[in-house]
């Protein structure tokens, strides 16, 4: 993409170009490396329109499978331009940028190989008295349109994640990408067009939450809201949807404990790795360590030498581990909670400090629990490390917060492991890897305020479908 090239909205398989066009900025350089034109009203009245008509003619599962495959294989060759644009428009380091994109081909892929599974199920009605000549099966059946508001942190594979299993379940989708990470949204669709999707499947609105979400939170031909992002706009969909189905993938604080049997060489670099990923922009991402006090001095050693030894810096230059935040705005929340916790008697065991957006990777010792880098979503490159003296002490530390997203236990003991994996109220316990692991193809989401629902191209497509009985009354001959 030229650097400063106008793109506009994908409706009914043509770019519709507005006057009010959205800078798109290099989060490192803060440059405008692209214009998006934004939406108006009648723009997502005709998106809606052209779902509807695209929807009177049902794609059979066979296409949908070969368009999701195809579309696949094309993010898979255009991997390092995507990779490229991930690093420019959402500041995340280049070599992480490279693992998304694959990631997203992945996420195509067994999406198309879903389209080709849904099933329903017989239904013994023949068994109950006076239905001996009744025969009942379910069938699974498309929602229709799906609405999928996406996050800037994944803005390609999250974004995946609810788009490739919607078509696979035969519906048509509108994105809403974040406005400040637009252009991987856009390139999807490109790419869902080449790969021969029909017009009318996927429609690109960009603009704010205020304004373009509002509007498609208001029409009612829209079915289903699958939404990533924080806690207060994910319960705001869910008042405004009413009882039309949502899928809502929210905040955390997600805790990761490390046992007195744990294999700290494993375990602490993995920490520092997941910690500070994306700038620790991630829902899952390590935010809370909970370390037995016998290992409590080694591991918070090896923690703070492994997090000396990241790279931050310039997202395109492929030895960055850790690129900036997404604005300055949340580089100064971010550091303010720093400071808050550090004058509330937290030790800084390292980092703590900032150059323009990028914030050295920050550990902390000595919180407490009513201190927001603690109790609340940091979604910035901080970890705090608390040492306990009894499992039992663990769990209920992790379980005290107002999220339940995924958490990580690093033990050598399967009853340790087995006990944090039943009484952890959480959507995903990780063993021996951090709270931060996840495997595409795997249900994921959350438990109280992180949300509801499943994502996961086999979930999604259970979610994004819904079943309808068909039952015969027959005579016997």
């Amino acid at each position: 993409m030229s650097e400063t090239k106008s793109y506009g909205l994908l409706i009914d398989g043509q770019e519709i170009f507005t006057d009010d066009l959205l800078p798109v900025k290099d989060k490192y350089t803060g440059d405008t490396v692209a214009l998006i034109s934004q939406a108006r009203q009648e723009d997502v009245e005709a998106a809606v329109a052209s779902a509807k008509r695209a929807l009177n003619k049902p794609l059979s599962p066979y296409s949908r499978a070969q368009i999701l495959m195809k579309a696949s294989t094309i993010i898979k060759s255009r991997r390092e331009e995507l990779a490229s644009l991930i690093a420019k428009e959402a500041g995340k380091p280049l070599k992480d940028a490279l693992v998304e994109v694959s990631r997203a081909m992945e996420t195509f892929r067994l999406s198309a190989e879903e389209a080709t599974r849904i099933t329903g199920e017989m239904v013994p009605v023949e068994a109950y008295p006076g239905s001996e000549n009744r025969l009942a099966f379910t069938i699974r059946v498309p929602r229709g349109l799906i609405c999928a508001i996406t996050p800037f942190n994944f803005p390609l594979n999250l974004l995946c994640h609810k788009v490739a299993p919607a078509l696979a379940a035969g519906n048509a989708v509108i994105a809403k990408p974040a406005s400040v990470t637009p252009l991987s949204a856009l390139m999807v669709g490109k790419i869902l067009e080449e790969a021969g999707l029909p017009a009318g499947w996927y429609s690109l609105i960009v603009g704010p939450g205020s304004t373009v979400g509002e509007w498609l939170l208001d029409d009612p031909a829209i079915n289903y809201y699958t939404f990533t992002g924080s806690y207060e706009i994910g319960k705001r969909i869910q008042e405004r949807a009413g009882l039309r189905k949502t899928t809502l993938e929210l905040g955390s604080n997600s805790a990761t404990i490390i046992h007195k049997d744990a294999d700290l060489e494993k375990a602490a670099p993995l920490c520092a790795r997941m910690a500070f990923a994306n700038a620790g922009q991630v829902c899952i991402s390590v935010q809370r360590l909970l370390v037995h006090r016998d290992v409590y001095q080694a591991f918070a050693s090896a923690l703070v030498k492994h997090t000396k030894a990241l790279v931050v810096g310039n997202p395109k230059d492929p030895a960055t581990d850790v690129g900036p935040m997404i604005s300055t705005k949340e580089a100064d929340r971010v550091m303010a909670w720093i400071k808050e916790a550090v004058e509330g008697g937290a030790q800084l065991l390292h980092g703590g400090t900032r150059e323009a957006n990028l914030i050295e990777p920050t550990i902390l010792a000595d919180v407490n629990s009513e201190m927001k880098v603690w109790c609340q979503e940091i979604f910035g490159p901080v970890v705090t490390v608390v040492p306990y003296d009894h499992i039992e002490e663990a769990i209920e530390k992790t379980n005290d917060s107002e999220y339940g997203l995924q958490a990580g236990i690093f033990t050598s003991s399967i009853d340790i492991a087995l006990t944090c994996a039943k009484r952890l109220h959480v959507g995903g316990v990780i063993i021996n890897d951090t709270s931060a692991h996840r495997t595409d193809s795997m249900p994921y989401g959350g438990v109280k305020n992180s949300g509801t629902g499943r994502e996961g191209p086999k979930y999604a497509v259970q979610e994004m479908t819904e079943s309808k009985v068909i039952l015969f009354n027959h005579q016997v001959l």
